[in-house]
């Protein structure tokens, strides 16, 4: 029977491998959310204000348009790179705060249902399943139709369609940390239920947990502008990427700047925070890793 070697060089450079890709990754992501968030500290953005002599003026870099609006301005002649930039704030911000929300109670339910198994697994399973057959339009169109468009709804449909995934995940990472000998170890011992939990299960967990909830903040952006973008996510006067987009549908023809570029910043920014995520599940994940 042969016996399976491992070249320690590669296995080297197989580790090195996805540490470099979260690096160049991340440093798109963070110069990104450094403009959009340092860039209004600096006063070089141009006015927001209506200049009816100037609207549906093309970006600077076409022909007939003019760099004191790098990105153009829209049928009300307002800039659309100050609007670009301060709706940028508030996806950038539902994103976080989306996932924090998901994460959360997710990871909870996930770890108590992997580590005390019984009920309380049969319990969250079938949560999860039930969660996870629905519809999140469905379940966000009930909720808004309820309650109306506000911040803190849209966190709730954040959270409600979002806490699903990160809980069957962490639930499996979860039973697969319960058998290590560590454990066992300290049960044998005496530790506490909650002390094994706090102090040794979760540690092991980090890096599935910041993986899932980078994968999460991807998904709520996308969730924020598909509700912005049907009128239902952000209500006015606060406005994001989807809701830009949606105001400059109607524009294609005549001023496809207004909604070109937020369509191209979610999908670039989406696309960023997913092969980050999955390059942090990679580097936690040494099964991946060797893959």
């Amino acid at each position: 029977m042969s016996q399976l070697h491992l070249d320690p060089a590669r296995s080297r450079r197989a580790g090195r491998r996805p540490r470099t890709s979260v690096f160049w990754l991340s440093l798109p992501l963070a110069v990104a959310a450094g403009l959009v968030f340092l860039l209004p500290l600096t006063g070089l953005l141009p006015d927001t204000g209506q200049n009816l002599d100037a609207t549906r003026q093309p970006p600077g870099f076409l022909d007939g348009g003019s760099w004191a609006h790098p990105l153009g301005t829209d049928k009300l002649g307002q800039d659309v790179l100050t609007q670009f930039v301060s709706t940028g704030r508030l996806t950038i911000v539902i994103g976080l705060a989306g996932a924090l929300v998901a994460i959360v109670p997710g990871t909870l339910l996930g770890v108590l249902a992997g580590y005390f198994r019984g009920w309380v697994d049969r319990v969250v399973s079938i949560l999860i399943n039930a969660q996870l057959a629905l519809p999140f339009i469905l379940v966000a169109l009930a909720i808004i139709a309820n309650r109306g468009s506000s911040l803190p709804v849209l966190f709730l449909v954040l959270a409600l369609t979002g806490w699903a995934v990160c809980a069957r995940v962490t639930r499996a990472a979860t039973l697969a940390v319960r058998e290590r000998q560590f454990v066992l170890g300290l049960r044998a011992a005496g530790a506490s239920e909650t002390r094994i939990v706090l102090r040794h299960i979760l540690p092991n967990l980090a890096g599935t947990i910041v993986a899932l909830g980078t994968l999460q903040v991807g998904t709520a952006i996308l969730v924020e502008s598909a509700l912005s973008f049907l009128g239902l996510g952000v209500a006015p006067p606060r406005a994001s990427w989807g809701s830009m987009l949606a105001s400059g549908q109607d524009e294609l023809s005549q001023a496809w700047w207004i909604a070109f570029f937020p369509g191209l910043a979610i999908t670039l920014l989406v696309l960023l925070v997913n092969l980050l995520g999955d390059a942090l599940l990679t580097h936690h994940d040494p099964r991946k890793r060797r893959r």
